[in-house]
């Protein structure tokens, strides 16, 4: 599975904390001017920066991951798990809202769209 993880660019420190309990080893992409495409019920989106980590994992691991994070205190992170395969051949989009947010994320950027 590719795991991908969001969060504002002040959290990562305690997002890397987190994966580094974890009991298998994670060797994280970070990308620091990602973004989450929102679209908002009258169909404009908004683009909110964010700090994306990207790493693979098997599926079984994928619960460990959530608990970790919650124990660290990022339950509000964004996170967007799916198959290698579905990763190679797209843009991944999220599939759950970030929590806090009112709309629904369509899209997460590795890099920040120009505007």
């Amino acid at each position: 599975m590719s795991v991908r993880v969001c969060v504002e660019p002040r959290s990562l420190e305690a997002l890397l904390d987190a994966l580094a309990g974890l009991s298998f080893p994670v060797n994280p992409q970070i990308y620091h001017q990602a973004g989450i495409g929102y679209v908002h019920p009258d169909g404009r989106e908004e683009v909110v920066p964010v700090t994306l980590v990207e790493f693979p994992a098997f599926s079984g691991r994928v619960a460990e991951v959530r608990h970790a994070l919650r124990a660290n205190g990022l339950s509000a992170a964004t996170v967007d798990v799916r198959s290698m395969l579905d990763e190679l051949r797209s843009d991944a989009r999220a599939e759950s809202g970030q929590e806090g947010h009112p709309c629904q994320p369509m899209k997460i950027y590795r890099r920040l769209p120009l505007s």
